[in-house]
């Protein structure tokens, strides 16, 4: 282990502790991506586009916290803080100015979850083939004997 030398003494002083992983948990409001178990852009708080998965991940998660970006403008969070307060889940609002990050809304554990998908994007690309694959068994009916006579008759 190496001695820490003057200048350590000091970026110490004036910065606090080096905490590990430091620009993931900028990105992530002061969280680690491993702890993540939902996330909204800044431009999908603004819209209320996640809405509804937002509704469902709290549903899935009810000992999780909430991380909401303080950058953002209070009436764009307004339906975010009363969906979590419906659901009886903690909601902090995380401001720092230094920290540019697009994340607008974080949905963490104190402790590593590890969930691969966690941006709204990625839930929806999972979600929507399985959507199609539906439909397609839906509105293709089978091509037998007995469906086309079937057919005749109607």
């Amino acid at each position: 282990m190496s001695k820490k030398n003057v200048d350590d003494y000091l970026q110490e002083g004036m910065y606090g502790t080096r905490l590990p992983n430091e620009s993931e948990r900028k990105k992530y409001l002061g969280t680690l991506r491993e702890r993540i178990a939902f996330v909204l852009t800044i431009g999908e708080v603004m819209s209320n586009k996640g809405l509804v998965e937002l509704e469902r991940q709290l549903k899935q998660h009810p000992k999780a916290k909430l991380l909401l970006n303080g950058n953002i403008s209070y009436q764009f969070l307004k339906e975010e803080k009363s969906l979590a307060d419906r659901f009886s889940i903690s909601h902090t609002t995380v401001s720092n100015q230094e920290n540019d990050t697009e994340i607008g809304l974080v949905l963490t554990y104190s402790y590593a979850v590890d969930i691969e998908h966690i941006y709204l994007k990625d839930i929806e690309d999972i979600s929507a083939p399985n959507e199609k694959e539906e439909e397609e068994k839906n509105s293709n009916p089978p091509k037998g004997f007995v469906s086309k006579l079937k057919n005749l008759f109607h």
